[in-house]
């Protein structure tokens, strides 16, 4: 079987025998039921491919589809004329990267319709391009735009700049409403939702079909999907991890499996990590590997959010807030949301509220490796070698060899800690444990005050506390006055109480003691 990993090219895919998981019936039904669409998903989620899929479509290349059910669906098989915009594969981080990408769309489309550009302006080029196109073939325009947020989430820490950006695309895409008699289809795809950006003033018929329970899969790969097309696959996979198919088709949907798009719907699959997997028959994070937007990292910084609450917790939220992005320097959610970090987990109608969390174990790695990178910088420490030894440390017994690895760590870092030194360095010890597959408790509330970490596996359990500027002995006096350990006393695995200090001032584990 012949993969489509970074394939975004419909009619490359058909042409060369690549598999190809038929979308095409929701396609039409989107077509032939409405005129203006929005769809958010996270990146490498398949929407380059659905828009080139519409654009193969829409301009009548019905060879493209032999087999796949548009094929008995459609019956007119018109070629419009498709104006397709494509935003994304580039960091915008100056005004002039938007004008260039817009300028050889429009004079790639001027050219097409023989036309002499009049005027500089976005909206202006484009109003005299749909004029055009209309005019030459007696036909309504297609508008497909792909990644339409592109230079604007590039730049949301940068307010004048995301300014200007959003007001040269709202000039633009208000060509839309303006042009609508003379527009057949139009689709855009992003990450962030359309409402909050104030970027298509007026166009209030923009259907935004993101949580859409019909069109839950039309990204994506669902469960029906994997055993219906990659069958023959998993069972290669399978075998090639000495599994069987049943415990194989288990650790794919726990690694990949979980994104709910509105509230009750199928789980669906990461296709840029389920097909990597399949293709290499390792499993992996994929997702991930391929790169952090660097605006999530910022907006998790400067918000100062307690990260801790998602480690082991669902969080909760209102529709309203869950589609908003400008709030996101007070709430980093909504943006953690529509990237693709957390899904939803559960609905409560009663109230309106969402329960998000961590889809799968490649997301949540993901995101906890993110955050390592940001508390723990030194490109020069390989965390997964950290992370290995560590949990050989605590697996065996040995709190004192794991201290002595995160003594090392932190004596050799540009440590990020600033502000509230207690609050941060716990959530990176937070972070390090979860890392290690341990179940880690942070604050974890008991009759008489809070346990600052609590890690247990197997056989042992390591109860911590973390002091700043104070002393070990200070942090194991707490523990014993507070009777953190009293709740283990039943439990038969072996306990070890850890005091730890951190210094602000040389930013490292300036001490450390242990009773067992």
């Amino acid at each position: 079987m012949l993969y489509p990993i970074g394939i975004q090219e419909f009619g490359k895919i058909r042409k060369n025998g690549y598999v190809y998981v038929d979308k095409t019936a929701l396609i039409h039904k989107i077509v032939q039921t409405g005129s203006y669409y929005f769809l958010g998903r996270p990146r490498r989620f398949g929407k380059s491919l659905l828009i080139s899929t519409l654009e193969a479509y829409l301009s009548g290349k019905k060879e493209l589809f032999s087999g796949l059910a548009l094929e008995k669906l459609e019956k007119d098989w018109t070629s419009y004329p498709v104006l397709h915009l494509d935003l994304s594969g580039k960091t915008y981080e100056r005004l002039e990267d938007l004008d260039v990408k817009m300028d050889q769309h429009l004079s790639r489309w001027e050219s097409r319709f023989g036309l002499s550009q009049r005027y500089p302006m976005y909206d202006a080029r484009f109003t005299d391009i749909i004029d055009a196109a209309y005019e030459k073939t007696g036909l309504p325009v297609v508008v497909l735009v792909d990644e339409y947020d592109k230079p604007i989430v590039d730049n949301l820490d940068k307010e004048e700049l995301c300014e200007t950006f959003r007001a040269r695309l709202a000039g633009f895409y208000s060509v839309l409403k303006a042009q609508d008699g003379k527009i057949k289809f139009g689709f855009l795809t992003g990450i962030t939702k359309i409402g909050q950006l104030n970027i298509f003033s007026g166009l209030n018929n923009l259907e935004d079909i993101s949580m859409n329970p019909l069109y839950v899969d039309l990204c994506g790969i669902s469960e029906s999907d994997l055993h219906a097309v990659f069958g023959e696959s998993v069972r290669e996979l399978a075998s090639a991890n000495r599994l069987s198919e049943e415990e194989c088709y288990n650790r794919l949907k726990t690694f990949y499996d979980g994104y709910h798009f509105c509230e009750n719907p199928v789980g669906i699959y990461n296709p840029f990590s389920l097909l990597n997997t399949l293709k290499s028959k390792r499993f992996n994070e994929y997702w991930y590997e391929t790169g952090t937007p660097t605006f999530l990292t910022k907006a998790l910084q400067q918000t100062g959010y307690d990260i801790s609450t998602l480690i082991d917790n669902e969080v909760e939220i209102s529709r309203g807030k869950l589609v908003e992005v400008d709030a996101y320097k007070v709430n980093p959610i909504p943006l953690l949301y529509q990237s693709g970090y957390l899904t939803i987990k559960d609905f409560e109608p009663d109230f309106g509220l969402y329960r998000l969390g961590f889809p799968n174990r490649e997301v949540k790695n993901g995101f906890l490796r993110m955050q390592f990178n940001f508390y723990v910088s030194d490109q020069a420490v390989d965390s997964n070698v950290l992370i290995a030894r560590l949990y050989r440390a605590l697996q065996g017994g040995k709190p004192e060899e794991a201290m002595r690895l995160l003594e090392g760590l932190f004596a050799n870092q540009n440590y990020q800690i600033q502000g509230d030194a207690e609050k941060d360095f716990q959530y990176a010890m937070a972070i390090i444990f979860e890392l290690l597959g341990q179940h880690v408790q942070t604050e974890r509330q008991t009759s008489n005050g809070r346990i600052d970490l609590v890690i247990q596996n197997k056989d042992y359990l390591y109860v911590m506390e973390l002091k700043v500027d104070g002393s070990a002995d200070e942090a194991l006096k707490q523990i014993k006055v507070k009777g953190y350990a009293e709740p283990f006393v039943a439990d038969p695995r072996k306990l070890f109480k850890i005091g730890l200090n951190f210094s602000t001032q040389n930013r490292r584990i300036e001490e450390w003691k242990i009773e067992g």
